[in-house]
């Protein structure tokens, strides 16, 4: 059965999650898995005060702080299945009827893989719930979903607005043919514009090498053209998102040469970073 699944933490990008799963889960006629994962100390107190203290005080301490455990680990669970309920509300406005929710224990990746086989994609927000003190880095969570996901990768951005124009970083990598073979064979970007960036000292092998992606997509009927960037890729990439209106940027999770710094290096952290609009990472 096609699954999309849906990361959620309760930070300020949780409704954009929803919202971008909500309309993918729409052009795949799929259904959601929508989870949220308690930390194993989540709701616990970590500090011990009671080693100075004499026995009968100490054990009043202990017993106090086991209570504290309990009503902190009760809250937490409390705001996980309102995290949930949350997310299945809009959800079901957005048109998707079929929503199972998750609130499961433990490490996140853990989780992610019990159902990983089961899912056509994992959507993930770009920041977690310090989002709103921490604008300048990406949610802790996030890189290591990337790295280790089997499946494609959708990173939200904060605000939701509906795809029509899609950039694509292609450097003809095993990865990012991947991401164009999948584009092809999707119905997420049946009707939509997508364009096609290559960055390359040689303009002429450039050309080439993005001409053979966007025969790819013509061929399945998709509207795709080719950009050409001898510059910095990221000042590009970024250039173009701003200045022409894209919806949606898609790379292959690993490729070569200067776009592949994009995706495993220092620069792919900026990049997400720095565009406001939603990134589609393929493996």
């Amino acid at each position: 059965m096609c699954r999309i699944l849906a990361l959620l933490d309760g930070s300020a990008y949780s409704r954009s999650v929803c919202r971008h799963t909500a309309w993918i889960a729409r052009r795949l006629n799929a259904g959601v898995e929508a989870m949220h994962v308690l930390g194993r100390r989540e709701g616990a107190v970590t500090a011990d005060f009671s080693g100075a203290l004499g026995l009968g005080a100490r054990t009043a301490l202990l017993e106090e702080l086991s209570a504290l455990d309990e009503q902190r680990a009760k809250l937490a669970q409390a705001k996980g299945h309102a995290i949930l309920e949350d997310a299945k509300a809009i959800l079901e406005q957005d048109g998707i009827p079929d929503v199972t929710l998750r609130l499961k224990k433990g490490d996140l990746l853990e989780a992610v893989r019990e159902l990983e086989d089961e899912s056509r994609a994992i959507i993930i927000g770009k920041r977690g719930e310090g989002a709103d003190f921490a604008s300048g880095h990406l949610g802790s969570n996030l890189e290591r979903i990337v790295r280790s996901s089997r499946v494609p990768v959708f990173v939200a951005s904060r605000e939701f607005r509906p795809i029509s124009k899609v950039l694509v970083a292609y450097d003809g990598s095993a990865s990012a043919k991947v991401a164009i073979e999948r584009m092809a064979a999707s119905p997420v970007f049946a009707d939509l514009d997508v364009c096609v960036l290559t960055a390359a000292q040689d303009s002429t092998h450039a050309r080439k090498v993005a001409g053979e992606a966007v025969a790819t997509l013509h061929a399945a009927g998709i509207t795709a053209s080719s950009r050409i960037a001898t510059g910095e890729v990221e000042d590009a990439l970024n250039k173009l998102v701003s200045e022409e209106g894209f919806d949606l940027l898609v790379m292959g999770a690993y490729g070569h040469g200067r776009i592949r710094s994009l995706i495993i290096g220092s620069t792919t952290t900026a990049m997400i970073r720095s565009v406001k609009i939603p990134v589609l990472l393929y493996r």
